[in-house]
């Protein structure tokens, strides 16, 4: 006999209160139910249950054993279901957040993939700087980049976000020289105004590494509007590559300190601690992790 099968009626002998009973719950006779509770006993070499004609009792090993089988038998139906959830198609509405750069670059043109791969899911994309409230804000899945608070919630690292220093070249012609990272003290810089950028940005050198305060007349909170006022002639700034790469391969822009390597800042996908995720948001965790996890950015 099987023995997960022998303990699920040994346990609903104990729950119902007499074979008679389980066989019921279980569709099965209760002869049947008596050999199964007799393969347990002799497997496990105990009396788990007393019986005479008139009635059945629990004895105080077969009370120890139905407590342990109970959560076996609970751990082997949640595997199930997990198993079931994975194989599960995906579908209904997915709400995500993401920073307004890597949304608008990197994120968003890659949408209509997952899209047609998942024809049954809408998503709902929300792009803001700001630190959103995964549970208070109702969405599934959040994007960041930056070092992670301690929040609770899980989170899967990505290929780390690549930044470029850049200016145009109206600009550089009128500017003092810019060779070393000291120099950016004399240059007007462009300042993003979330996450540290705003007042220190950092280098790797043969010195070590070089953080250097900047400082500028514009602050702005929006990657993109800070890279036309780059673009315009107002000063150096430090974006992401997806942004920055194309303006400099166009011409409009041009990569300054690129003898310095920039750290790189992480970035994580991050969603609530479900024990179980559901279909949708696992189809898109593994999709972001398959377009962001190997040097895609």
């Amino acid at each position: 006999m099987d023995r997960l099968t022998s303990m699920t009626v040994f346990t609903r002998s104990v729950e119902l209160g007499s074979f008679t009973a389980a066989a019921e719950a279980l569709d099965m006779s209760p002869q049947l139910v008596g050999k199964n509770v007799s393969f347990l006993e002799q497997h496990l070499g105990v009396r788990l249950i007393n019986r005479t004609t008139r009635q059945h009792s629990v004895t105080e090993a077969g009370r120890d054993f139905y407590e342990r089988a109970k959560i076996i038998l609970a751990e082997l139906e949640a595997a199930e279901s997990f198993a079931a959830e994975t194989r599960a198609t995906p579908r209904g509405r997915i709400r995500i957040n993401a920073p307004v750069t890597f949304g608008v670059h990197a994120l968003a043109p890659l949408l209509p993939i997952y899209l047609r791969q998942n024809p049954d899911v809408t998503v709902e994309l929300m792009l803001a700087n700001r630190m959103v409230d995964l549970i208070d804000e109702g969405f599934d899945i959040v994007f960041r980049v930056g070092h992670l608070p301690d929040s609770g919630l899980v989170a899967r690292a990505l290929h780390p976000y690549q930044l470029i220093a850049c200016a145009s070249q109206a600009y550089l012609d009128d500017a003092p020289p810019l060779v070393h990272p000291s120099d950016l003290s004399q240059h007007e810089c462009l300042i993003f105004s979330h996450t540290s950028l705003r007042s220190h940005w950092e280098f790797e050198s043969a010195e070590g590494m070089l953080r250097v305060a900047v400082e500028g007349r514009l602050m702005l909170d929006s990657g993109e509007a800070l890279i036309n006022a780059a673009r315009a002639g107002q000063g150096v700034a430090l974006q992401p590559a997806e942004l920055v790469k194309p303006l400099i391969d166009g011409g409009s822009l041009v990569q300054v300190l690129g003898a310095f390597n920039i750290p790189t800042r992480p970035l994580h996908i991050l969603h609530a601690p479900d024990r179980r995720l559901t279909p949708k948001v696992r189809s898109f965790l593994d999709f972001a992790s398959d377009q962001f996890g190997s040097g895609r950015l």
